[in-house]
């Protein structure tokens, strides 16, 4: 007989209660998703499923001593790269948080490592106790507007469709070819439709007629909206609406207010790209839920967005409530409103309990070589970062909006040395510079960027979405130049330069990306880092390399910087910076 056969038989024993449950939780408030209520009985579990809830007996019986038992949360889309760390290590950050499973697109990885990089995060979230499903990178590199590390292709995308966690096609970001009709996009798409139906979209800044396009195509799914007519326009043309918190994007505020009890079944939450620190701090989507009410709507309505609309939107028909035939991941709630998680348990078993950590020692998948010799640049000299200004002395400006994705473009008068642009701190004009790091081609993409705030040295990092070349802002060319050269040194990460010297650094070795070792290290770095922002000046309220991070995606209009220099995102054309008139 075979263990799946039997493990079934097993399960239908113990829902017809003629043999005990391997769990039976007691005393618990058990939240109902599918009503909206609460209700009460015994919650019986065998092999890591529920079975049945009413009056069971148990080989082991937990006490909720009256606590709210909830369907675990589900984080519909996130790029873990962001973190800094490893699937591994991710989960051990998470799971505390009432997350016990991702829907992930490695396209951050897949940008600078390809087929390599995927295979990396698929192998490194294999037997480690957070369901890690994957959405395959549709847009590598992200447009044809810059360089990246990779290209992939239907025919490299294909083989993994045949991974058990491959569940379909992540972020269609390029909009333009997919308008066009271009083969490069389409293949991709087709390829995707013979295994599932599952294709997300990135509709960011676009009319309502992209969203027909998008429909169209068989895309089922939006992240990017950032007002309620945005959304409305969205979930009337039939999409999931994918409501986002991270650490830069944060739009739950802004949409929250379109969910109502008709349409909040295309509705779920997700998180993006959020740094460590504030995974930690604040937590993931158990955050989106405490916002969410914060903010008027039905608790029970927040954790079902959180758990069984998430599970339905990706066809996880297992996964999202507390009932017989679902898996029995789920968290102990002290106080609904403030969704204070006490334990959390995956398959039945405790995983985290108190906000730390307790299950099962996660052994860690080690990186190829080629994985951790990512920054290959040629040599560069200040003189390679200068910005010719005309006369006119005006200059096509990148103006940040703290903790947005979108930035504005400005023309302004900017200082001028000897025919070339002088950073201006009590102005608040930067220079910027992306460098392509992947096959040292030598292109150099410079700008200027208002906003930061920053009055002295540079900062840079090889987190530079979507392609992840070198970027880098400062004060001054040579802090600027230093801390190029110093991210080659290290392989990647995230370094910071004042008067010639390195003050605080943080190595990302895999990819440029990630971190090799425990969670807890990185945050230290981060805390260092962030501590060090005080003897550059800065005071806002927003995290500088998150924004510097999004400050190369040429998606998001409307300047960004490339390495082929700045781009307009609504002209879809590179531009310069020097301003005629």
């Amino acid at each position: 007989m075979s263990t799946q056969k039997e493990s079934l038989k097993k399960r239908i024993a113990a829902a017809n209660k003629d043999i005990p449950a391997d769990v039976v939780i007691k005393n618990a408030k058990i939240i109902d998703v599918f009503n909206l209520e609460i209700t009460d009985g015994d919650v019986a579990i065998t092999d890591g499923m529920f079975v049945g809830i009413g009056k069971f007996e148990g080989k082991q019986v937990i006490d909720a001593k009256g606590k709210y038992m909830s369907p675990s949360f589900i984080d519909a889309h996130v790029h873990i790269e962001s973190s800094m760390v490893t699937p591994s290590e991710f989960a051990k950050v998470v799971l505390p948080h009432g997350v016990t499973t991702v829907i992930t697109d490695p396209h951050e990885i897949a940008n600078v490592s390809g087929e390599d990089g995927i295979r990396f995060m698929l192998d490194d979230s294999e037997h480690i106790p957070l369901d890690v499903f994957t959405m395959l990178p549709s847009c590598v590199p992200a447009t044809p507007f810059e360089h990246s590390g990779a290209t992939l292709t239907a025919h490299e995308l294909t083989p993994f469709y045949q991974h058990e966690r491959v569940l379909g096609l992540a972020e269609v970001m390029d909009y333009p070819s997919l308008q066009k009709r271009e083969d490069s996009i389409v293949d991709k798409m087709t390829a995707t439709a013979s295994f599932t139906h599952n294709m997300d979209g990135h509709l960011a800044g676009l009319d309502t007629n992209a969203i027909n396009v998008y429909k169209s195509a068989g895309i089922r799914t939006d992240h990017e909206c950032t007002s309620v007519q945005e959304a409305k326009e969205r979930l009337r043309r039939g999409m999931y609406l994918l409501i986002r918190e991270g650490s830069v994007a944060k739009d739950l505020l802004s949409l929250i207010g379109v969910v109502n009890d008709r349409n909040a079944r295309r509705c779920l939450f997700c998180t993006d790209d959020k740094h460590l620190d504030d995974l930690i701090e604040e937590g993931s989507i158990n955050h989106n839920i405490r916002l969410a009410i914060g903010e008027g709507l039905d608790p029970l309505l927040a954790i079902a967005m959180a758990s069984l609309h998430a599970a339905e939107c990706y066809g996880l028909h297992q996964k999202g409530a507390v009932a017989p035939g679902y898996e029995a991941d789920f968290v102990m709630l002290e106080n609904l409103e403030t969704v204070t998680i006490s334990d959390v348990f995956k398959a039945g078993k405790a995983v985290a309990k108190d906000g730390k950590y307790i299950g099962n020692t996660i052994v860690k998948t080690v990186p190829d070589p080629s994985l951790t010799s990512t920054v290959h640049i040629p040599d560069i000299t200040e003189e390679d970062l200068k910005i010719k200004i005309g006369a006119a002395k005006k200059a096509n400006i990148i103006e940040i909006n703290p903790n947005q994705l979108r930035t504005n473009k400005k023309i302004e008068t900017v200082q001028v040395e000897n025919g070339s642009f002088k950073a201006s701190p009590i102005h608040d004009h930067l220079k910027i510079v992306v460098v392509e790091r992947h096959t040292q081609t030598g292109n150099i993409g410079l700008g200027i960027v208002k906003g930061f705030g920053l009055k002295d040295g540079a900062i840079a990092t090889t987190i530079a979405h979507d392609s992840h070349n070198i970027v880098a802002t400062g004060t001054n060319d040579g802090d600027i130049l230093m801390a190029v050269k110093a991210l080659e040194e290290m392989n990647g990460g995230l370094v910071m330069v004042k008067d010639g010297r390195t003050i605080a650094s943080l190595p990302l070795a895999i990819s440029g990306l990630m971190f090799e070792g425990d969670y807890e290290d990185v945050a230290r770095g981060l805390h260092q880092l962030k501590d060090a922002f005080d003897e550059m000046g800065f005071s806002g309220d927003f995290n500088p390399f998150l924004t510097l991070s999004f400050l190369t995606l040429p998606v998001i209009p409307e300047l960004k910087l490339t390495d082929l220099g700045l781009f307009d995102v609504g002209d879809c054309r590179h531009i310069e910076v020097s301003v005629e008139r």
